[in-house]
């Protein structure tokens, strides 16, 4: 079956639609921009179905490329027959194809490849046919030599051989995989090491991996690494053996004793010791892909968090002996000032820093103040808190997560935003602008760096990267981006566009002095025609000379729309002005399919060029909910079992998710107090940034945990 047909088949697409994608994705158009601009060509699949369908084709064609390898090298031996090769055409993974290969593939030095070197292949023929007519002492005698001294030698070099192949045998490798699959387990037990308390939950650990969830397996690995584990897979050996002498022993009273000799150190020896490494590997896969997930769960939610537009914000990064790190940014982000204050211990100069913090709020009409959560933040919270008594303008705070804001702040990006400021003023300006526009803010970080999921340093990097990339895209591309306000590092994002390019728009806008449409686009260096078709849609010109180059339309689309508007006497003017809302109607009255027809576009272009004429320079993340803003401050010692909180959900987990209720430590539901319904994965309910009821199921002080359930909560 061709690739485009088994991808059609694979995601329910029509095959026309399976080929588009590829020819798209061929020439270079990136997910976001086939999406958003190409759906007659794909049905309306959405970025995230469209990147699984592009790893798929990478996939499937590495594997017809393996295909294509294999077949040349046995063919190169001399060894290529009509079974192999369909055998290969049917193989539909690279393991499979592994299999196959395994037999031909050159080996380092082995037993098998030595007795081989010694002549002994035909002794071993012999010994696997098991035939009657044969005495396999009398047989062995006749390849007696110098390197093959006895009979005995000659017999154990024929079984090597043997064993090899057995243990090289794709159908018995595939039946055995299978067996492992089904029936096997991963057993732990404790070795004595520092740190061997952090896994007393694996210590006489038992569970079949069929069952076993991700987290667990990274959980085992880790162990495993650190030294306190020690992992075994354990299958039923007997069960196992029993295969194989299904496949490979014949019954004959003269082989029997030396078959099973052979079967038994081919799978102890090769087989299982291979298929144990194998299967250890496909769990730490699988769990990575289902950790990369979370990720990209996770972060998405995070990065589409609502913006606090039209706010002065102060950003106070806490610390205890270096002082807490203040700055004070405009509502464009920009820093107005920066100071330092000491409110924290050792110094505890409280009053003092009231009194700073009072002129910078008033001075500059501060109306929130970002807090970070990490080192001191409980103390500069009740600090704040204390401080919003003493202002005579109203002031809230929030709490937000500075996960990655030392990362930034020390990095090449950073120095180059802010070269006059230390690394710790870096920071402060970075929780500020994370409150107002998260987005902005948080691309300019690693996104390993910004804390959503679990066990990121033990995920191959470079897929961890490339899936979160792929988030940070998809949310950039999919708010928009401002051509005349935006950091080359959001500019970078934008499909179609590099870092590169990015600084180079920068550039052109300030030697223009502001973009005013956005075929000026063309004018920059390194952004040709096909890099502005990628990217145009994307990018905004808010109070340029043409009211379409503030939506979403592409530009490719501004005469359809030009038509559309024509068609019920409306003007661009009366899309500036909000004058349209009743093009819908207008639409529905004359038919969807015959209006497009006429504009000369599909149906789905039709549509998403009404939403956007309705709703010039909409931001989409307007509609998610807002950060927690608070004016007082609680603490654990204040939580009492029972008592409900709202809290915004920071981090969904495998077997649960944490909730801030504004205390400094997240609580954890567990999975099993999400809801009285079965719960397969908390994800299915939850998702970063969430606001959820709570209620307090208990506390432990020493260890710094809160257990919430979201069951048995009354609705008022």
């Amino acid at each position: 079956m061709e690739i485009k047909d088994l991808l059609a088949q694979e995601f329910g697409l029509k095959q026309e639609y399976s080929q588009n994608i590829i020819n798209l994705l061929d020439e270079g158009c990136t997910i976001p921009f086939i999406a958003r601009y190409r759906k007659e060509m794909h049905g309306t699949c959405d970025d995230q179905t469209l990147r699984a369908f592009a790893d798929r084709l990478k996939y499937l064609r590495n594997l017809n490329d393996e295909k294509a390898k294999v077949e040349k090298t046995i063919t190169e031996q001399g060894k290529w027959t009509d079974e192999l090769a369909q055998a290969l055409a049917n193989a539909m993974t690279l393991t499979e194809v592994e299999d196959i290969y395994r037999p031909y593939k050159p080996k380092r030095k082995t037993r098998a490849s030595v007795a081989i070197a010694r002549g002994l292949e035909p002794l071993a023929d012999i010994l696997q046919m098991q035939s009657k007519s044969y005495k396999i002492e009398e047989e062995a005698e006749k390849f007696i030599t110098e390197e093959v001294p006895t009979v005995k030698d000659a017999i154990a070099g024929a079984k090597d051989i043997i064993a090899e192949r057995i243990s090289d045998s794709a159908d018995l490798r595939k039946v055995l995989r299978k067996l492992l699959e089904d029936k096997a387990t991963i057993e732990c037990a404790m070795q004595e090491n520092e740190n061997s308390g952090t896994y007393e939950t694996y210590a006489n650990f038992k569970q079949e991996i069929k069952n076993i969830p991700s987290h667990r397996i990274l959980a085992i690995n880790r162990g495993e690494k650190e030294k306190c584990l020690k992992v075994d897979i354990i299958v039923n050996r007997e069960l196992a053996l029993g295969h194989i002498n299904k496949e490979f022993k014949k019954n004959n009273e003269d082989t029997d004793a030396l078959m099973a000799e052979t079967i038994e150190d081919a799978y102890d020896r090769l087989l299982f010791p291979s298929l144990e490494r194998e299967c250890r590997n496909d769990l730490t896969d699988r769990a990575n892909e289902q950790a990369i997930k979370m990720f990209e769960l996770n972060l998405k939610p995070l990065l589409m968090e609502a913006p606090l537009k039209n706010n002065i914000i102060l950003g106070l990064d806490p610390a205890y002996r270096t002082g807490c790190k203040i700055a004070v940014i405009d509502v464009n982000g920009n820093v107005l000032d920066t100071t330092v204050i000491y409110p924290t211990p050792p110094q505890s100069k409280t009053e003092e820093s009231i009194e700073k913090l009072k002129k910078l709020i008033e001075k500059y009409r501060v109306d929130i103040v970002s807090i970070g959560n990490g080192t001191a933040s409980k103390e500069a919270e009740i600090f704040v808190a204390e401080l919003i008594k003493h202002v005579s303008r109203p002031v809230s705070y929030a709490v937000v997560s500075e996960a990655g804001a030392s990362v930034y702040s020390a990095s090449k990006l950073g120095a180059e935003e802010f070269p006059d400021y230390d690394v710790s003023l870096r920071s402060a300006v970075s929780i500020a602008r994370r409150l107002q526009d998260p987005l902005a803010e948080l691309i300019k970080i690693d996104v390993k760096s910004i804390g959503v999921g679990q066990y990121q340093h033990d995920m191959p990097q470079n897929r961890l990267t490339e899936v979160l990339t792929g988030v940070v895209e998809d949310c950039v591309n999919s708010v928009g981006v401002d051509l005349n306000t935006a950091s080359p590092s959001l500019l970078s994002y934008v499909s179609g566009l590099n870092m590169s390019i990015a600084k180079n728009i920068v550039a052109y806008r300030a030697k223009v002095k502001g973009i005013k449409n956005r075929e000026e686009l063309l004018d920059v260096s390194k952004l040709g025609p096909k890099a502005y078709e990628q990217c145009a849609g994307f990018l905004r010109v808010v109070d340029g000379n043409n009211i379409l180059d503030n939506t979403g339309v592409h530009p490719e689309s501004y005469a359809a729309t030009k038509k559309l508007l024509a068609l019920f006497n409306l003007t661009e003017e009366d899309v500036k002005n909000g004058n349209i809302s009743n093009l819908p109607e207008l639409i529905a009255l004359k038919g969807e399919e015959n209006v497009a027809k006429e504009c000369e576009i599909g149906v789905p272009t039709l549509n998403d060029i009404v939403k956007e004429l309705l709703k010039p320079g909409r931001d989409i993340r307007e509609s998610m909910p807002k950060p927690v803003l608070r004016s007082d401050v609680i603490t654990m010692e204040d939580l009492k079992e029972g008592m409900v909180f709202s809290g915004v959900v920071r981090n969904v987990i495998d077997f649960g998710a944490f909730v801030d209720i504004g205390v400094h430590q997240d609580g954890l539901v567990h999975i099993s107090q999400i809801s009285d319904a079965f719960v397969k994965h908390p994800s299915e309910l939850l998702k970063v940034g969430q606001r959820v009821d709570v209620k307090i199921l208990s506390v432990d002080l020493n260890k710094k945990r809160i257990s919430l359930t979201m069951k048995g909560i009354e609705k008022e």
